[in-house]
């Protein structure tokens, strides 16, 4: 697939999706084009201005109304209600994680009043930036999400989304949920090693990671982190389920998103 079928074919996926929404009648593009190119910003995993230059640079005439660049990323926070569309509904099982994602190295903590990330450890290391909670269906799609600053407990900050679910699934999680004064009925605590459920967590992460490049982002307004954090979790759940979910000969379900990689 050559990179202007991938688009051209997301954009129809996206159409498919949202296609119900008008354009205004003074605006340039229409909302399946911002909610196309915004998915787009999300696969290269890019800054502002490199994803700028590549996009008016080889593929501008599929967007020949395109505004200047601040203004299309303000666009894109402008659609971001348009996220919810492209999540699944909770299934029996599922699945609830976090995840934290660096926005500045932690020696320049502090130099600048534009800084919106906080302190907090990922993987045995102090990083500053954010953290992304968010809730799998059995077969790896995004459910929901919630973003907070990397040093917020997992569950003080985000137990509102297994509550959330408390009447349609049943949630597995890892020790780091734990909390002494709650104790919901749909949450299951899992020790390392015990539930083989929770690797499908694993698998997801590591496609955000070295697909998206999720894991460092430069963005100096929360908003614009939680936009591009959004997009890129409505992203995973249109190319995990770009053919369907066809098992192979032993009848398993791989996830992959590897082939749409930029």
């Amino acid at each position: 697939m050559t990179t202007v079928d991938l688009i051209t074919e997301l954009f129809c996926k996206v159409d498919d999706q949202i296609g119900y929404l008008t354009k205004h009648s003074q605006a340039n593009l229409h909302p399946s084009e911002v909610v196309t190119l915004a998915l787009l910003y999300a696969l290269t995993g890019k800054g502002n201005r490199a994803f700028w230059r590549w996009l008016t640079r080889d593929y501008g005439a599929l967007f020949p109304n395109l505004p200047s660049r601040t203004r299309l990323f303000r666009l894109f926070n402008s659609h971001c209600y348009l996220i919810g569309e492209f999540l699944v509904s909770p299934s029996l099982l599922g699945v609830i994680d976090s995840y934290s994602i660096e926005l500045l190295h932690p020696r320049r903590e502090g130099r600048s009043d534009q800084q919106i990330g906080k302190k907090g450890k990922s993987n045995t290391r102090w990083i500053v930036g954010g953290k992304l909670c968010f809730v799998l269906d059995h077969l790896g799609r995004i459910v929901d999400w919630e973003c907070d600053t990397a040093n917020v407990h997992d569950g003080s900050a985000f137990q509102h989304l297994v509550d959330k679910f408390k009447n349609d699934s049943v949630i597995f999680s890892d020790a780091g949920f734990a909390k002494v004064d709650w104790h919901p009925t749909n949450l299951r605590l899992c020790q390392r090693g015990e539930w083989n459920v929770r690797m499908v967590v694993e698998t997801v992460l590591s496609m955000l990671t070295y697909v998206c490049h999720f894991k460092h982002m430069a963005h100096k307004a929360w908003t614009y982190f939680e936009t591009h954090v959004g997009f890129t979790l409505a992203l995973f759940n249109i190319l995990i389920q770009w053919d369907g979910f066809p098992p192979d000969e032993t009848a398993f379900v791989p996830l992959s998103i590897a082939e749409f990689s930029l």
